[in-house]
């Protein structure tokens, strides 16, 4: 049993468990009121996640991301120049659970825990982003930032326990933040009791007047 205290650059899982960002805070809340809870994820290649993955050519603009907050302009321009001569080069195939292939530019397979959109964990949420151009692109990066994504017309979601994923070449693919690649065949299993961790108890709910 594990307290996954905040200290990285989103701290998603930390701020769902514990509803802070402070890693002070989220401890003592941990040690005085914790008590054991599952916590879904996903595997992927032997990789866990337990925030969300992203799968496609989109993945590569995470290293470029990167550079530019750590101040290598030089590197981010290699890595954005990479990026965009891969963009719309070859979408993304897959299937949810055994269904109707399907493409996409890439498909983000977001946890239970962090999904907006699952109030129960029966599964991953599966967002596949199907932007037809670069002006789609900066739209729907545009309605993630400002609104709520889901709502873009070029995304479909669904939850789903298996994703299979296949490309003509290696899938980019960051998990939990970090940049991987994985084969040009991959499969994404829900992992319903990925990690015990030690977190608050609910607060019960009120009775209504």
């Amino acid at each position: 049993m594990i307290a996954p205290l905040p200290g990285g650059t989103m701290n998603m899982l930390p701020k769902a468990l514990y509803g802070t960002a402070d890693w002070k805070d989220a401890l003592r809340r941990a040690l005085e009121e914790g008590e054991p809870q599952y916590v879904s994820g996903g595997e992927v290649g032997g990789e866990y996640f337990y925030c969300a993955a992203i799968l496609g050519a989109p993945a590569l603009w995470a290293p470029a991301r990167e550079a530019i907050r750590t101040g290598k302009l030089r590197q981010a321009v290699g890595h954005a120049r990479l990026a965009l001569k891969r963009a719309f080069s070859g979408r993304l195939r897959f299937s949810l659970d055994g269904g109707r292939k399907r493409r996409a530019e890439a498909l983000v397979l977001i946890s239970p825990m962090i999904s907006r959109a699952l109030e129960e964990p029966v599964g991953l949420e599966a967002a596949a982003m199907d932007p037809l151009d670069a002006m789609q692109a900066f739209r729907l990066a545009a309605t993630a930032l400002f609104t709520d994504w889901r709502q873009d017309p070029s995304v479909s979601t669904q939850p789903a326990r298996r994703i299979d994923a296949w490309a003509r070449s290696r899938i980019p693919a960051v998990i939990d933040g970090e940049t991987i690649r994985l084969k040009s065949e991959a499969t994404v299993r829900f992992a319903p009791k990925a990690f015990r961790a030690l977190t608050p108890k609910p607060p019960a709910a009120e009775d209504s007047v």
